[in-house]
């Protein structure tokens, strides 16, 4: 990797976890639990988002990744494609807004997540069901660190 890269990579690391370390010293005066699953939650929403988009914009381009044996609950490829730009633009405010430390960032990540897990649940009975309980087990991790995100270091060990 060109260092330039590198280095831009590491200073938006930095940046994010600074903006975190920043806000929840500021709210409670000392250390927050969670703030690095929050960081890792809002980054997960942000590039399903970005995929969400992407998909999307394929679906209104009858591009050729739909194709086969596929199911869709959306037979009409046009109305999939919007419903994938809208959901993904969702995810995206909220991935960003999670950053921030916003509260409409917290329920968009609890919201997203326990859909996600809903969702790979219901594809155990697919054609990759140890995919389906590992994505499953990425969603319980994010709900759940978004949930303890903001809880004093005291008070979880009391």
């Amino acid at each position: 990797m060109d260092e330039s890269v590198e280095g831009g990579v590491w200073l938006v690391f930095a940046g994010i976890m600074g903006l975190i370390r920043t806000s929840a010293e500021s709210t409670k005066g000392g250390c927050m639990r969670g703030a690095g699953r929050v960081v890792f939650a809002a980054i997960v929403l942000l590039i399903v988002g970005t995929i969400n988009i992407i998909y999307g914009i394929g679906a209104l381009d009858d591009a050729n990744i739909f194709v086969n044996d596929q199911r869709f609950v959306l037979t009409n490829l046009n109305t999939l494609g919007w419903v994938l730009i809208v959901l993904g633009l969702i995810q995206l405010t909220g991935g960003f807004s999670l950053l921030a430390g916003n509260v409409y960032g917290r329920v968009i990540g609890v919201i997203a997540g326990t859909l996600g897990a809903i969702g790979a649940l219901l594809s155990i009975g697919g054609k990759y069901p140890w995919w389906s309980l590992c994505v499953f087990a990425l969603c319980v991790f994010v709900v759940y660190g978004i949930i303890v995100y903001g809880r004093e270091e005291s008070a979880a060990g009391a």
